[in-house]
């Protein structure tokens, strides 16, 4: 792992990857759709309940993402390694999309089964949050012009919105929300019905595989950006 930290190598290593990455991700998703719509009703939620295929993949996605700009940002302020902080910014537009799409669904799933597109309890704000720190991510590094200066400071942001995650993740478990606690294989749950669990791991492992693949694309487009700076400092430097 730690080899493909020297960009030649990871551009070598990722080259065939990514392509695969991205046929799976097609593959996968037009399998889980035709089975999100193949499942049954929920005799309670009705149709409703196809929302959970797309809300619960991109909330974890969302999240995974977040973990990823973090342990990257980490990597890129302590080691100062250009590969670590490429991988950071690769990861943001990704996860926030992937997050606004969690609550863009959870809005929508939430109306019929809540009364409200919205309320102020620990999971929705914590996501919210989660969002407004991608875009705070974002928003840092647009706005300073030094390079390197930018990378600093969106890599301390990442760090502290890792503190986020956990908040997110459990808050269902400390505080009594609205929102649902985790069902799926939770410990003392009856689990998610059996005619859902095939959709719902093809569209998670969909969801994997789209965030792969548009973060390898993201992180190479970012690597080829900055051999190009560089070639034009080099050779402003000779002329």
């Amino acid at each position: 792992m730690f080899g493909l930290s020297n960009p030649q190598r990871f551009m070598a290593f990722t080259g065939p990857l990514t392509p695969v990455l991205w046929a799976a991700a097609a593959l996968l998703l037009a399998v889980g759709t035709w089975l999100s719509f193949s499942a049954p009703a929920d005799y309670q939620q009705g149709d409703t309940v196809r929302i959970m295929f797309v809300h619960v993949p991109a909330a974890s996605l969302g999240l995974g993402a977040y973990a990823a700009l973090g342990v990257a940002s980490f990597f890129a302020l302590v080691f100062r390694h250009a590969l670590a902080d490429a991988a950071a910014r690769a990861a943001a537009l990704p996860g926030a999309a992937f997050t606004a799409l969690a609550l863009i669904t959870g809005s929508l799933w939430g109306q019929p089964m809540w009364g409200t597109w919205w309320v102020w309890d620990a999971r929705l704000t914590s996501v919210l949050v989660l969002f407004l720190f991608y875009l705070g991510y974002m928003a840092l590094r647009a706005s300073i012009d030094d390079e390197q200066k930018a990378a600093r400071a969106a890599a301390v942001l990442g760090l502290v919105g890792l503190i986020n995650l956990p908040i997110v993740r459990f808050s269902v478990d400390w505080w009594n929300t609205l929102h649902q606690p985790a069902s799926f294989l939770a410990p003392g749950s009856s689990g998610l019905d059996p005619a859902y669990v095939p959709a719902f791991l093809t569209m998670l492992a969909a969801y994997g595989a789209l965030f792969g693949a548009l973060w390898l694309t993201a992180i190479r487009t970012e690597i080829r950006r900055r051999r190009v700076v560089s070639l034009r400092a080099r050779r402003a430097l000779e002329a």
